[in-house]
């Protein structure tokens, strides 16, 4: 197969140039949590769906301060994060049963940062066997849930948790 036609792409291609502002400031102001694909809120953090995912239930945990490093987040911040972080993981693990996960931080546009002045800790669950022949083949990734689908499982299963 010489081409894979991905239309959705001219989307997120469009949107990262014209884009204007930080969505990790905007988003969560704009109070309609579904629409954004917010998992949950604490007193100083948020997590949320990506978009453009990594694999299915990447999620991003972020704190609702702009700041582009760790250090600039008070210990409370700090802490609100973590614990946010710990919840998304085990919610994660509940709704999608995944054998591991991959947690990063993305510092800086050298370090693959695609929003380099908020900092955000991306949430990937992995399977054994999740990488087939497409992204090998053809630098493609299957993802299996649709992001409705996915936001309504998690949110179901997140009821309650705070």
């Amino acid at each position: 197969m010489d081409r894979l036609w991905a239309p959705w792409r001219t989307e997120y291609i469009s949107k990262v140039h014209s884009t204007k502002g930080c969505i990790f400031c905007s988003k969560p102001k704009q109070k309609d949590d579904k629409k954004n694909r917010v998992i949950e809120r604490t007193r100083h953090s948020f997590s949320i769906l990506n978009i453009y995912p990594y694999n299915n239930g990447h999620i991003m945990v972020v704190p609702f301060r702009h700041v582009d490093s760790l250090a600039k987040l008070s210990g409370e911040e700090l802490a609100d994060l973590m614990g946010l972080l710990n919840r998304t993981q085990d919610l994660l693990a509940k709704v999608l049963k995944p054998d591991g996960f991959n947690i990063g931080i993305n510092m800086g546009r050298a370090a693959g940062a695609g929003v380099k002045g908020h900092i955000h800790i991306h949430v990937v669950p992995r399977w054994v066997g999740d990488v087939n022949f497409m992204p090998v083949f053809t630098s493609t990734k299957v993802i299996s849930q649709s992001l409705d689908s996915l936001y309504r499982l998690m949110k179901k299963c997140s009821r309650g948790k705070k």
